[in-house]
């Protein structure tokens, strides 16, 4: 059955006041990402993995065929306006409402009414044709919720890293994720991503019922 696409730009009191499900905050390291991805120091040395287009049937992709769309990169910005966190990727033409820091019912877009210490997150995607880079442009602490390919997506297996901005984050293709959500007010990265940018969504609050709370204070901090 299809699905109709999200709508990713409107005003926080118009999702509902949900239940939040915690998400476990993991700090970065080789070893931690190892399953979704990698920390990448120099953007310019990061492949992007493209992935095949499958077929439709039961005859094959010709060989060198199918994964010739390449890459496009741009600008990811993630902006704290008063209690919402927007976002917008100029790689792709995309903005965002990425989550809220307080009940969407009583979050303000002009003014901080509560502490940032959680994004409330309602939307998570992955992309099947290839992997995706962001790497930071000001050397400053950020958040990526992930969690690991299949379409059976529960709020169980949601996770999120925080990276201390000395390197960028790259995650391989059907990693589930959301824009990067920075600790300070904006942040910028280069985004590198797979040029045919397929997205499949999941919204969280409408499956689930719920939003998930991520932190943004380092863990054991």
């Amino acid at each position: 059955m299809n699905q109709p696409a999200p709508t990713y730009l409107f005003e926080a009191n118009q999702k509902p006041s949900l239940d939040l499900v915690d998400v476990p905050l993991i700090e970065a390291t080789a070893e931690s990402v190892k399953d979704y991805g990698y920390l990448v120091d120099d953007p310019d040395t990061c492949e992007i993995e493209i992935v095949t287009w499958p077929a439709q049937g039961w005859r094959p992709i010709d060989q060198e065929t199918g994964n010739q769309g390449g890459t496009v990169e741009g600008i990811f910005r993630g902006e704290w306006r008063g209690d919402v966190l927007m976002g917008s990727n100029d790689a792709v033409g995309g903005h965002y409402v990425l989550g809220w820091s307080t009940d969407p019912q009583n979050a303000s877009k002009e003014t901080r009414t509560v502490a940032r210490d959680q994004v409330l997150l309602w939307h998570f995607n992955y992309h099947p044709d290839g992997g995706q880079l962001f790497f930071p442009l000001e050397k400053k602490p950020f958040v990526v919720p992930v969690a690991l390919a299949g379409d059976d997506l529960s709020t169980d297996r949601i996770i999120a890293f925080w990276c201390d901005g000395s390197q960028g984050l790259y995650i391989h293709p059907g990693i589930w994720h959301e824009g990067i959500f920075p600790v300070e007010d904006e942040q910028t990265f280069l985004d590198r991503q797979g040029r045919v940018h397929a997205r499949i969504s999941c919204d969280i609050g409408e499956e689930f019922g719920v939003y998930l709370s991520v932190p943004l204070k380092r863990p054991n901090s």
